[in-house]
């Protein structure tokens, strides 16, 4: 039986000295596995539709086991994602998340409507950081964490000072700081930016331009969350970490940016 599916590629590893295995992220069906016989080969049909972070349809033929990928229609290969290397070194995390949280044959419209309308913002050329951090964020439930953002997680109010408690999973109030010794205060412009990452859909954010030291920030919190929280450590993070040491990024990065 084969089926017509829309998804990206979120994952293609080889396999033996011609094939790949193809991780695919689709709207209908959730996350699929498929063997893409030949499409290591250059000159394979398969060759460019198996690339990772490819939008397209795939043709699948099931079968009791993994199901054998048998022809691609492209989308879109998101060229910018792939020539621009810090992009595509944060495109790599935003796959990886989705990879390590979800289970096959699962479907969930929002995870794939989220994964849709990231990749179009990185092609855009919106801050592919930032747009992996709202990802991550976005992402928590998912994972089974539900933070509590919008009133202080231990008495219910919602004016004052806050700050973050991992132990909680949200905000304290001033009222409660002592609840957790190892809080960590927030300004009122990190309490906004938190709830519009977990919040607010991607698509609706318009054009936001974060300092470099905001969304530093914001990547240790959102990483330890999903350290201490659900044991997960993406290794494309390793990655992004050698990124940020490289000259070149750095002097791309020298002039800082407003935040708006």
């Amino acid at each position: 039986m084969l089926n017509k599916i829309e998804g990206f590629i979120i994952k293609s590893i080889p396999y033996g000295e011609t094939n790949k295995i193809v991780t695919i992220y689709t709207r209908e069906a959730g996350k699929l596995t498929a063997m893409a016989r030949g499409a290591k080969k250059p000159a394979s049909r398969l060759a460019a539709i198996t690339q990772t972070f490819t939008h397209g349809y795939f043709l699948i033929r099931a079968s009791r086991g993994m199901g054998t990928l048998e022809q691609g229609e492209l989308i879109s290969s998101v060229r910018h994602i792939r020539s621009d290397l810090e992009t595509t070194a944060y495109a790599g995390l935003v796959v990886e998340l989705i990879d390590r949280l979800t289970e096959t044959e699962q479907p969930n419209a929002g995870i794939f409507q989220l994964l849709q309308e990231a990749f179009h913002a990185m092609e855009e050329g919106y801050d592919p950081e930032a747009i992996s951090l709202f990802v991550q964020w976005k992402m928590l439930p998912v994972a089974g964490i539900h933070p509590i953002l919008h009133e202080c997680a231990n008495c219910g109010a919602t004016e004052g000072e806050f700050a973050f408690s991992f132990q909680q999973i949200g905000f304290l109030c001033h009222r409660c700081f002592s609840v957790d010794p190892y809080i960590i205060r927030l300004s009122p412009t990190q309490i906004k930016l938190i709830r519009t990452f977990f919040s607010v859909p991607l698509d609706q954010i318009g054009t936001l331009t974060l300092k470099k030291t905001t969304k530093t920030f914001m990547e240790k919190l959102i990483s330890t969350i999903y350290h201490e929280q659900i044991g997960i450590y993406l290794k494309s993070r390793k990655f992004i970490e050698q990124l940020e040491r490289t000259p070149e990024l750095q002097r791309r990065k020298e002039n800082p940016e407003e935040e708006g």
